[in-house]
């Protein structure tokens, strides 16, 4: 393959990854031509691609539909990134105990560029119900966690979000790049971050930052509650020493983490008591 053939189609590898691109969670399943249209690669090309990708197990195919779907293999290998599979074991067992005293949605999430990815989310019984999944991102100034990590991030990355032109989901969401300095500068002055139904009327998400032993911010953890049955303020405390305990488990400036030490439940349970009542 000469150099002048990847002009304007890509290497093999960016078409490949091209190709995986176009699965989402609103169409996990696709046919080659709805692959081939949504990549913008030619048929050919597409079934040349599938096949490999078929093959090492990337995608799989429905026997019964004859549609293409992101395969297990895949998702084998994407469970081994750093940022998504370690902390998520880290910080599982705080989140349980998180959502076991709340009552309410608990999720996980880092900061990709301007992004919320989110780690991991566990949804309590009966929780009310939130839009998020597992792998989902989300506009960082819109969610309280997104909120929690743009305070502590470079200022650069704050200047850029800053001067960008921001969604709008419902008539409480911050879009004033004058009202989003200021939200993070409070955020940063009370260590919580509060979403007041930026996303959905009917929800809340109160965040806390999660810095490892360096100092480095490394993830943030929320709690989304009912908007109209809401205490945000009395999440801080459990907020705070959830985000203390799996801070304490993680390595400063390395994408490793500290052996892990017995903190996981006690200080979150202090905090209980004051929540519920």
């Amino acid at each position: 393959m000469n150099a002048g053939a990847n002009v304007h189609t890509g290497s093999v590898t960016i078409r490949a990854l091209k190709l995986l691109e176009t699965f989402t969670a609103e169409r996990p399943e696709l046919t080659l031509g709805e692959l081939s249209r949504r990549s913008g690669l030619p048929l050919s090309t597409t079934h040349r691609l599938a096949q490999d990708l078929l093959e090492w197990g990337a995608i799989e195919r429905d026997e019964l539909t004859g549609r293409f779907h992101v395969g297990l293999r895949l998702w084998e290998t994407a469970s081994l990134a750093p940022r998504g599979l370690i902390l998520r074991e880290m910080a599982l067992p705080v989140m349980e105990d998180l959502a076991q005293v709340t009552h309410e949605n608990v999720q996980l999430g880092v900061r990709d560029g301007h992004e919320l990815v989110f780690i991991e989310r566990i949804r309590s019984r009966d929780s009310v119900p939130i839009l998020t999944r597992v792998g989902g991102r989300f506009c960082l100034p819109a969610t309280g966690l997104g909120l929690a990590l743009l305070a502590h991030a470079p200022i650069y990355i704050q200047d850029e979000i800053c001067a960008m032109p921001l969604d709008r989901y419902t008539e409480y969401t911050l879009c004033d790049a004058g009202a989003l300095r200021r939200t993070l500068a409070e955020i940063r002055q009370s260590g919580i971050a509060i979403s007041d139904r930026q996303i959905t009327l009917n929800t809340v998400s109160v965040a806390a930052p999660i810095f490892d032993k360096g100092g480095t911010i490394r993830a943030a953890i929320s709690v989304v509650v009912e908007a109209h049955n809401s205490k945000p303020r009395l999440l801080t405390p459990l907020l705070q020493a959830a985000a203390l305990g799996i801070g304490r488990m993680l390595s400063p400036y390395s994408i490793h983490t500290a052996a892990k030490d017995d903190f996981r439940t006690d200080a979150v349970k202090q905090s209980a008591d004051e929540y519920h009542h």
